[in-house]
């Protein structure tokens, strides 16, 4: 289907400016960093989905028997999928990873509009305006939530969706008074202020990771809070703690029947394995994996794991 591309958002020309800069850097790691990172850019692609201009990276055969759209997490973008694309392009899948409103290079909502529909009706223009037909989903943490919104919605379309650091939230009026506020505030009262990476990563690497993670991915999470918007962090973060959500995700993992897998993290201290097996004994056709020695951030400390596993998801699924 044809559609009228967008011009690229101030955040990602922006973006590419340091890049260019950086090129000149006597650090040879910046320079071929950033070298890397401009050559990504070049399969970049603007579209405005419901009035809010969105980036998506398109790569592998445009022909391609299978098409993987990429949901990233909360607080995260695109590139966070960075290896896992290059490693399903490989293997002849085309994927399309996108960044929700607000989040990467896609532009901030005006109106600050930043809840779990708003985000799975941008996929749903996104697929539309890109003429998708069957696909499958991969998502991380945060992107299940849109996924399943959008699943419910659209059936026959998804072939399969992969799951990654995604589980049934237990939820009280403490846990979401507290975890609402808590997290909120080390967000963007915290981390999002720092100027230098490693505070951000030596957090990351006490409660989220069990793998260390290479300077280059440390830097893609980094920059990431920076991209985000400070609204979209507080929006969704009251949202995917409200009972209403949570209480949601149950039903709506019982009334989609495509095939799922889980992947849980042995040492997700987050989305736990255990909360992450609940939902499997819900699903019509859902299967399980728990991957030893991992965190709550597989796509940056197993990608090469990940990778493995949305394969073969996607070709148990293929043409179905």
């Amino acid at each position: 289907m044809a559609y009228q591309s967008s011009e690229p958002t101030q955040k990602f020309v922006r973006y590419q400016q340091e890049l260019l800069d950086l090129q000149h850097s006597k650090d040879s790691g910046a320079v071929k960093r950033a070298t890397y990172e401009l050559s990504l850019m070049e399969k970049s692609c603007f579209i405005e989905a419901n009035g809010v201009v969105h980036h998506y990276h398109d790569s592998g055969p445009k022909d391609a028997a299978e098409t993987v759209v990429l949901i990233h997490g909360w607080d995260c973008w695109w590139m966070w999928w960075h290896h896992v694309i290059k490693n399903l392009n490989d293997k002849g899948i085309r994927t399309i990873a996108y960044d929700m409103r607000g989040h990467g290079w896609s532009d901030n909502d005006p109106a600050n509009h930043y809840h779990i529909d708003f985000f799975a009706h941008d996929l749903d223009d996104l697929v539309v305006k890109l003429g998708l037909r069957r696909f499958h989903i991969a998502a991380f943490s945060f992107g299940p939530f849109v996924a399943l919104d959008y699943a419910c919605s659209h059936p026959g379309i998804i072939r399969s969706m992969t799951f990654f650091n995604f589980g049934f939230l237990p939820n009280s009026e403490f846990i979401q008074a507290f975890a609402t506020n808590t997290i909120t505030f080390v967000f963007n009262g915290l981390l999002r202020k720092l100027t230098w990476w490693l505070p951000a990563y030596i957090f990351a690497r006490l409660v989220l990771a069990k793998n260390t993670v290479m300077l280059h991915d440390i830097l893609i999470g980094f920059k990431s809070l920076g991209l985000c918007a400070p609204e979209a962090i507080e929006q969704t973060t009251c949202h995917i703690t409200a009972f209403s959500t949570t209480d949601s995700v149950p039903v709506m993992v019982k009334s989609v029947d495509m095939p799922i897998l889980f992947v849980a993290g042995e040492g997700d201290t987050i989305m736990t394995a255990e909360n992450t097996k609940k939902l499997v004994d819900l699903t019509h056709q859902g299967s399980y994996v728990c991957v030893p020695e991992c965190g709550h951030l597989i796509t940056v400390e197993l990608p090469d794991v990940a990778s493995e596993l949305i394969w073969g998801h996607v070709q148990a699924n293929s043409g179905t």
